[in-house]
């Protein structure tokens, strides 16, 4: 078959010349958001040294706190209430606010899931969350010394209670289920969305002071590895990896199944800040 650039050898040089002259098109890399990237590592960085020194405070034998509060309930609802400050003023932190203040992996995976999250964030939410936990954890080994290491005290780690592995699995699943249920329709009411943190931070509270005997009260994937990783306590690990992520999925199943994936409005529990939303793409001028 004889082409056209046999027939006129100069076809085929303005063909190339053309070619050379169009502008080539540039595949754009998917925008990387790394302000909200390090803002979740501090976040859970932070919360993790709260709990450590919280955990020192209320659980060291020779803590004056603990040697003035002998029961053990106390104790721990006396830690419920700190870690629930923590969470709450966290969460409504110039940086929560901004990312949105997940300091969770299941929480990530779940607005993944119901798609309000694109995968790249989800990922490098993630990768943060879990250095910022162990991070934070490494910081408050340097701010208590020996202590931390205390057998009472041990990281903070979260591990199964005296009731066993499968009871520690139901715990976190009944507590992740619930925490994820009211986020969701708390934050999506066009009346009471602003108080969603308040009632995540109080509900974390509540948990530590009923649930921590059983499960350690985690919820959190990368809580427990920060913990775990500097202790080497690994007992019941992969129940703290798959439990929490499964029942929060589980419970926005249920509110699609209830109020539709569209009733979903963004993950962020607060608009305010005068800064663009990486999620809903929300602009910051119209955040007021």
């Amino acid at each position: 078959m004889i082409t056209l650039e046999q027939l006129n050898p100069r076809a085929k040089s303005k063909v190339e010349h053309a070619n050379a002259n169009e502008p080539k098109r540039r595949i754009k890399p998917a925008l990387l958001h790394w302000p909200e990237y390090a803002m979740e590592a501090a976040l859970l960085g932070l919360f993790m040294i709260s709990a450590c020194l919280f955990t020192v405070l209320f659980q060291l034998p020779s803590s004056p706190v603990r040697q003035a509060i002998a029961s053990g309930f106390e104790r721990r609802a006396l830690t419920g209430i700190a870690m629930g400050l923590t969470a709450i003023a966290l969460i409504y932190s110039p940086w929560g606010q901004r990312s949105g203040a997940h300091m969770n992996p299941s929480v990530t995976l779940t607005f993944l899931r119901l798609g309000k999250v694109r995968g790249v964030d989800a990922v490098f939410y993630t990768l943060s969350q879990f250095a910022g936990a162990t991070l934070g954890v490494l910081v408050a080994a340097v701010l208590a010394g020996s202590a931390i290491a205390n057998p009472e005290v041990q990281y903070a780690a979260t591990y199964p209670g005296h009731a066993g592995s499968n009871i520690a699995a139901l715990g976190e699943l009944a507590i992740s289920f619930s925490q994820m249920t009211v986020v969701l329709w708390l934050s999506n009411h066009p009346r009471f969305s602003r108080l969603t943190g308040l009632f995540a931070g109080t509900l974390l509270a509540t948990y530590i002071t009923f649930e921590s005997p059983y499960s350690g009260m985690s919820m959190n994937p990368a809580r427990t590895f920060g913990s775990a990783l500097p202790s080497g306590i690994w007992h019941g690990f992969l129940i703290y990896m798959l439990v929490p992520p499964i029942a929060m999925l589980s419970a926005a199943q249920a509110f699609i199944w209830l109020r539709g994936k569209t009733a979903v409005a963004c993950c962020k529990l607060d608009h305010s800040p005068k800064v663009n939303c990486i999620f809903c793409g929300m602009k910051g001028s119209t955040h007021e």
